[in-house]
Formats: structure tokens, C-alpha cells, sequence
């Protein structure tokens, strides 16, 4: 008798599990935070993107390719930004998907405090939030 294998779980999932381990962040306090200084904001998304539609002012850009190594305070290759494990990072991609992936990937690094904006840059365009060109 052969043994019957688990599918793995689909995307819609893993993003409902990865969700469930920290508290994402609505547009309008992640710009409040930024502000006070109690976040870093950083902005994922690819450079078409960025030229389309604009850039977040005072946002750190790091393509997701890098961020690991950018924001790992114990990284060769950090960014002067990464201070440290305690680092409130909001990680912001265009609608608010891969950036719960990116926080997920940055807890795992020890960055506890790491997660994502709801809805992406989207929803900060959307709030009447900074943008510039």
C-alpha cells in the first residue's frame, strides 16, 4: 500500500500562516511611525515599479533580492539603517503581498519586530499619503 503524501500548502495559505505570527500595519500608522521615528519603512518593489508610480519619501529602497542581506544588523553587507534586532521595520511591496513573505523572512532572522504595510503602496496612494516622483 502506498503512502498517500500531503500537498504542501498553496500560496493563499502559507500567506494566512506567516499573517498569523505578527501584527501588519495599516498606511496611516506606518506614516505616523515613520514620522516619530519609531520605524523604518522600506520600500521592496522593483524599479518600474518605483518610476511608475513613485517613491514613499524617507523610505529605504532595497529590492527584495537584497533585503536579507541589507537589513541583517549582523550582515556584512548592511545598510547603515540596521542598527539592530529591535529594528521596527515595515516592509512595503506594491499591494501588500510579497512584503508578508519579506517580514516573515526578516523574523527569521531575529528581526522581531519586522512587518508589512496592509494593502502595499497602494494603500498609501490610496490614504493621500507623501508620495513624490
Amino acid at each position: 500500500m502506498s503512502a498517500v503524501r500531503e500537498l504542501p500548502p498553496g500560496i493563499d495559505e502559507l500567506l494566512e500562516r506567516v499573517r498569523a505570527d505578527y501584527q501588519r500595519i495599516e498606511a496611516r500608522e506606518a506614516y505616523d511611525a515613520a514620522l516619530d521615528g519609531t520605524a523604518l519603512l522600506v520600500d521592496i518593489r522593483y524599479a518600474a515599479l518605483r518610476d511608475r508610480d513613485g517613491l514613499i519619501p524617507g523610505a529605504l529602497v532595497v529590492e527584495r533580492n537584497e533585503l536579507e542581506w541589507r537589513l541583517d544588523p549582523q550582515g556584512s553587507h548592511r545598510v547603515p539603517e540596521a542598527t539592530g534586532h529591535d529594528l521596527r521595520v515595515v516592509v512595503i511591496c506594491n499591494e501588500g503581498y510579497a512584503s508578508s513573505l519579506a517580514a516573515e523572512s526578516l523574523h527569521r532572522l531575529g528581526l522581531h519586530r519586522a512587518t508589512d504595510l496592509v494593502g502595499g503602496f497602494q494603500a498609501w496612494k490610496a490614504a493621500g499619503l507623501p508620495v513624490t516622483s
